[in-house]
């Protein structure tokens, strides 16, 4: 079935039949502290279920699925305060905006829905400091199972190098967040963690991996989907470290800076390729690793 593509001038949606399956905002009206960047939110699974969380009170810049960095250099392009060696977190006043300009490629077909993006990052002071090219694309692979691929590029156009980073190049250890981050729902909390050497929870932070899947169940209605999440053999630092949570809450993030700074000279990009299955029900380890590998053949798409 071909996918529906709606665009209201601040986001676009994509539906299969009735069901929005899932909101890509790319105008917000967030407050500078969070961050203003674009974001997919929310989510659901092929059967109706909801897998993300926007704006939970604990962490207000955690919105769905979004890049968001918090250590670029100076500047943080997560929200909140900055983490800084010696420090802790400082309120630095450093919050910045990845804002849309245009959508150079926007398309729905029988393949699915493809969608290409120009950014500026702007600092909070007002600064252009990053441009980048974006690239989506949905996809329905069965009756269960929708995918996600995401694409990047970054470049640093200012006059300096630039080192990326997370709170753990700063000092904060196990704290290496920063890439293309999920927040799941609040009943996902406690969820399992899937990878290819078996399952667990909290104990596989900063595990390396081609793939990394998060099952998650529903309130009131008995059901659980399950979340693979893959990175890409050429990005930086792979098969990358992964940020995973699932107390006290449910987060996933392929972290391609989590303990290994990358200085970026002016003029360098960076390019950074995911794709996450959204799955109805548990897939179990067999089924993540499956769905793991055509997820990431779906990266071809984006050309």
């Amino acid at each position: 079935m071909t996918l529906r593509l709606d665009d209201n001038g601040t986001a676009l949606s994509i539906a299969k039949g009735d069901l929005e399956i899932l909101r890509y905002v790319y105008r917000p009206d967030n407050d500078q502290f969070e961050s203003p960047r674009p974001y997919f939110e929310p989510l659901r699974d092929l059967a109706g279920h909801q897998v993300s969380l926007y704006r939970p009170h604990d962490h207000v810049w955690h919105k769905g699925i979004a890049l968001s960095l918090p250590n670029a250099g100076p500047e943080n392009f997560w929200g909140g305060r900055t983490f800084r060696r010696g420090l802790g977190y400082v309120d630095e006043q450093n919050d910045g905006s990845m804002v849309h300009q245009e959508f150079t490629e926007l398309d729905a077909n029988a393949d699915g829905v493809k969608a290409v993006e120009r950014l500026d990052w702007i600092t909070q002071g007002g600064r252009h400091f990053f441009s980048e090219r974006r690239a989506f694309a949905v996809t329905v692979l069965t009756d269960d199972t929708w995918v996600l691929s995401f694409s990047t590029a970054f470049t640093n156009d200012t006059d300096d190098t630039v080192v990326m980073g997370s709170p753990t190049t700063e000092g904060r250890e196990n704290a290496g967040y920063g890439g293309l981050f999920w927040r799941g729902p609040r009943s996902f909390t406690e969820g399992r963690v899937y990878t290819a050497d078996g399952e667990g929870g909290d104990e596989l932070m900063g595990v390396r991996g081609d793939w990394l899947a998060f099952r998650g169940a529903h309130d009131s209605v008995d059901a659980a989907s399950t979340l693979v999440f893959t990175d890409h053999p050429e990005n930086p630092g792979a098969p990358v470290k992964w940020f995973v949570r699932s107390t006290p809450f449910a987060a996933v993030c392929p972290a391609p800076f989590f303990d290994t700074e990358l200085p970026m000279a002016p003029g360098d990009t960076v390019t950074l390729r995911h794709a996450v299955a959204i799955c109805n029900g548990d897939t179990g380890v067999e089924g993540a690793a499956k769905t793991a590998a055509l997820a990431a053949a779906e990266l071809g798409r984006l050309g």
